[in-house]
């Protein structure tokens, strides 16, 4: 997911050992990219911001390597049917799975929202500063003009008087 920069969108692309692509997106601002390898290997990826080169971009991205351990020992060689409490311990176990998912997904939307609300505070606090610079010079503009009203010209003196 592109947490900040530009229109929040990249390209990216997966290669497996062979040199094969096994994914390709462009423009992306998010998405999942599921796959089961086959190859045994280096896996290549690339995230590209090669058109929009003037604003740098955050990336968040995670990878889930392997299966998930069971939960409860000798979970997979089960013939009998879970008890109560296992059944529960697997229901807690997936409900809190489901948490840490939220969790991931909201602290993306606070960063995203930070980093919007950090450059909206730059941009209010320049135009601040160039607010007051543009009323300092107005001011003095003002008072300079007000003054040549109020000073009398008097006629040059090194001329003839008669």
């Amino acid at each position: 997911q592109v947490i900040t920069g530009g229109h929040y969108d990249v390209d990216c692309y997966v290669e497996d050992p062979n040199g094969r692509t096994i994914y390709k997106e462009t423009k992306k601002q998010y998405d999942s990219f599921p796959h089961r390898t086959e190859v045994k290997g280096v896996y290549t990826f690339c995230f590209s911001n090669e058109f929009s080169t003037f604003s740098h971009k955050t990336v968040y991205f995670d990878f889930q390597v392997g299966d998930e351990p069971p939960i409860l020992p000798d979970m997979s060689n089960r013939v009998t049917a879970l008890t109560q409490m296992e059944s529960a311990c697997v229901t807690i176990h997936e409900a809190l799975n489901t948490v840490i998912d939220s969790q991931t997904h909201y602290r993306l939307r606070e960063a995203q929202d930070r980093s919007r609300a950090e450059d909206l505070n730059r941009r209010v606090s320049y135009w601040s500063v160039g607010e007051t610079l543009i009323l300092f010079v107005v001011s003095i503009g003002q008072v300079m003009l007000l003054k040549s009203f109020f000073t009398e010209k008097r006629p040059g003196s090194g001329g003839a008087g008669t």
